[in-house]
């Protein structure tokens, strides 16, 4: 039992049965399906937005940032694959969408906007709540920021920024991701502070339109960056820095392909998946068929792979093959790798193989950066109107500087998982403390869980998660219940 929670705590304390942590999409998915379980439970969703179901991703309001998965892959129904497509063709027959004509293929191959796949997470998990309210179970929005988390036998105790405390008899940190350019981190750079919002549209309006915008990381945040720069107006160079100069490659619809990983459970470490798949994709091409084919056959078995790995074969993964994974494997929607194409050839978008160093001093309003490139040794000085940071992901809870992360590891309620990646866990999602214990009252899904499944914050895998871990809480909810 945490001492802690013997003391005093002021104001009234809320109880329910279950409090998730985080109301994007990993917290609305979960609630939407403990909504659809049978029997009567009160679910607390803790998010500091006004609206559940958007989060970090979703909250987009340009129709120009669209998901990078087409409506028949990005279905929140783990057991209706088409739900997306469904809904989706409902919403464009009421006149919700006249834009999707423009991309000229059938519905399920669609990439609608990211704000309106929030709109389609809302909507199912109002159904799910209107369902579940027929058993007597609500889920609610508490609108806050969970600053702290205290575990004891028989409860959980979350404590909001504003000093509110509720209490469950489980809770779950569904905090989904913590985006680089919009997390303070506890060794700062400096760049958030100095950087343009790569989603902030309104302002780069305010930057002179043939000025030049540098981008350190070349992967889809700096796709998302490049087109809110062109729906600002702008009309100037662009420098993009990677340390590998990766561009992701286009998404595309290739027939389907014998799922090989399925047949051949020899297969166990990074490196013979890789050559494996490289075979596979060679055979493809051979056959005159999209290499991505093969490629997208490897999605359903990348948790089990991961997770049999030893650490040695993990950190061989992440040093030598992750840039050409995401480049290959997370890739962009058609409109927008068209026009990051387009850019490309007419010579505006430059992308260069260097290291960001850091930020230096400038003058006359500009911004400067200090780069090496790849294979120099000496640090070159490059200067622009503006900078995006677009580094992706910051996955090391270490390196957050935000009050929750911080705290539960300061408790020990959690530990950083494998290679740093968000916390460890067992696979039904307990969290594992600092001596590697599992919580009976403490769960995790989603992107904290990225060092255990290694892609855990695709739509499916989110899906899957909340599936199977809501039904496992009201397993030990009944288990309970009944003690």
């Amino acid at each position: 039992m945490d001492a802690a929670l013997d003391q005093p705590v002021s104001g009234t304390i809320r109880e329910a049965d279950i409090v998730v942590i985080g109301g994007g999409l990993s917290g609305a998915i979960l609630a939407a399906q403990l909504m659809r379980l049978p029997g009567r439970r009160e679910v607390l969703v803790v998010e500091p937005r006004s609206e559940l179901g958007r989060g970090e991703a979703y909250s987009a309001v340009e129709l120009g940032h669209t998901l990078n998965g087409n409506a028949a892959r990005m279905s929140v129904d783990p057991d209706n694959a088409d739900d997306l497509t469904q809904w989706l063709a409902e919403f464009i027959e009421a006149g919700g969408w006249p834009e999707s004509d423009r991309q000229h293929v059938p519905v399920s191959e669609l990439f609608p906007p990211r704000g309106m796949f929030g709109l389609y997470v809302q909507q199912r998990l109002a159904e799910a709540r209107a369902a579940g309210a027929r058993d007597g179970s609500v889920a609610e929005h508490v609108r806050g920021e969970a600053v702290d988390v205290q575990t004891r036998d028989d409860s959980v105790r979350v404590t909001l920024a504003d000093g509110r405390v509720l209490q469950g008899r489980f809770a779950v940190l569904a905090t989904g991701m913590f985006a680089a350019a919009r997390t303070p981190q506890t060794e700062s750079s400096g760049v958030n502070a100095t950087a343009l919002d790569p989603w902030d549209v309104t302002a780069m309006r305010q930057l002179d339109p043939q000025s030049t915008v540098l981008i350190i990381g070349s992967g889809l945040t700096m796709v998302d960056a490049v087109v809110s720069l062109e729906q600002a107006g702008h009309r100037g160079p662009i420098e993009v820095f990677s340390r590998h100069g990766l561009l992701p490659h286009v998404r595309r619809q290739p027939p389907a392909w014998v799922d090989f990983l399925a047949e051949d459970h020899d297969l166990r470490s990074p490196l013979q998946l890789m050559r494996a798949l490289r075979e596979q994709c060679r055979q493809a091409q051979a056959q005159g068929i999209d290499w991505q084919a093969p490629l997208d056959t490897v999605r359903a078995h990348i948790g089990r792979l991961w997770n049999q790995a030893s650490d040695v074969q993990r950190r061989q993964f992440v040093r030598h093959v992750r840039p050409w994974w995401e480049s290959h494997h997370h890739r962009s929607p058609p409109l927008s790798a068209q026009l990051v194409a387009r850019l490309h050839g007419e010579g505006r978008l430059r992308i260069q193989a260097a290291s960001f160093k850091g930020l230096v001093p400038a003058s006359g309003g500009s911004v400067g950066i200090s780069i090496r490139r790849r294979g120099e040794t000496a640090l070159t000085v490059v200067q622009g109107a503006a900078l995006i940071n677009s580094s992706g992901i910051e996955y090391d809870w270490r390196r957050v500087a935000l009050a929750l992360p911080q705290q539960l590891l300061a408790r020990g309620l959690v530990q950083p998982g494998p290679l740093a990646l968000g916390i460890a866990a067992r696979a039904d999602g307990a969290v594992l403390d600092v001596h590697g214990e599992p919580a009976t009252r403490l769960f995790a899904m989603g992107p904290p869980l990225r060092g255990m499944w290694w892609e855990s914050t695709a739509v499916r895998d989110v899906a899957s998660q909340a599936k199977a871990l809501a039904a496992r809480l009201v397993e030990l909810q009944t288990q309970k219940n009944s003690d």
